[in-house]
């Protein structure tokens, strides 16, 4: 089974599956790369994942229909371009042989869902939107703080060796807000020089581990104390995770 990151726009990331015959797309925000590795690749097209209806994810599902010889999967709760097959917390949904777990992630929208495998082959595998980015995490744009605090636990309980397939790469800028929150986390300072090596070279930081942000993303850290002190001093009027990460979430909207 092969993972690919599809660039798409100024920084998104189509994440393609393929098993050398079949492939699948997670938020194909426009068709040109899908039908580009498609043809690249002699793949043909059997499903595609959404995670939410923002258009840099759906805006190119109906233009990839005519090569499409499956179903498009996508949260209920969301108007995602029809037909679709929707989906609820809990539902399974089987592509390539796989099967994924599909997992309720609301706070950047309203219904917004994840993917999830649970691993043998491949390893695990998450593909989680704009919910999870590493060292970071989606605005909150229909959702409450709490909500967005219970769905990143949610994802942060999953095995350490998941690979973390997030939609966008923001991962640089992520991570200069992570040092301001945590400026003593010497993996967090490991793992910024590794980053900043592999986009010199023109290279994703993606996919990312669960392990991983576990050891650097504030967003996942929210009982640390070194975190906690940090969001207190920025807002947080308790040291409770909401509160804390209500204050980080503030906090890096205003970030420069």
């Amino acid at each position: 089974m092969n993972l690919i990151a599809l660039p798409a726009f100024a920084d998104n990331y189509i994440w393609m599956l393929h098993d050398g015959d079949r492939a699948v797309v997670v938020d194909p925000g426009e068709a040109g790369p899908v039908e580009a590795a498609l043809d690249a690749h002699r793949l043909t097209l059997a499903g595609i994942l959404v995670t939410h209806h923002h258009g840099d994810h759906v805006g190119g599902v109906d233009a990839l229909r005519p090569r499409l010889r499956g179903t498009v999967h996508g949260p209920r709760r969301e108007d995602i371009p029809a037909p679709y097959e929707p989906l609820d917390d809990g539902d399974v949904v089987e592509v390539l042989g796989l099967r994924f777990d599909v997992i309720e992630v609301p706070g950047h929208t309203a219904g917004h869902i994840a993917y999830f495998h649970q691993g043998g082959e491949p390893v695990p595998l998450l593909f989680c939107g704009d919910t999870l980015f590493s060292g970071g995490c989606g605005r909150l744009f229909e959702g409450t703080p709490p909500q967005m605090h219970a769905s990143l636990a949610r994802l942060a309980a999953l095995p350490g060796d998941t690979r973390v397939c997030c939609a966008h790469e923001y991962t640089l800028s992520n991570l200069r807000f992570a040092h301001a929150v945590e400026p003593g986390n010497e993996a967090l300072a490991r793992y910024a020089a590794w980053c900043e090596a592999e986009r010199a070279q023109q290279r994703p930081t993606l996919p990312s581990t669960i392990a991983r942000e576990r050891a650097v993303n504030p967003f996942l850290r929210c009982d640390e104390p070194a975190v906690v002190a940090a969001a207190v001093a920025h807002g947080a009027p308790s040291r409770g995770g909401s509160d804390v990460f209500a204050a980080l979430r503030q906090w890096k909207n205003e970030f420069r």
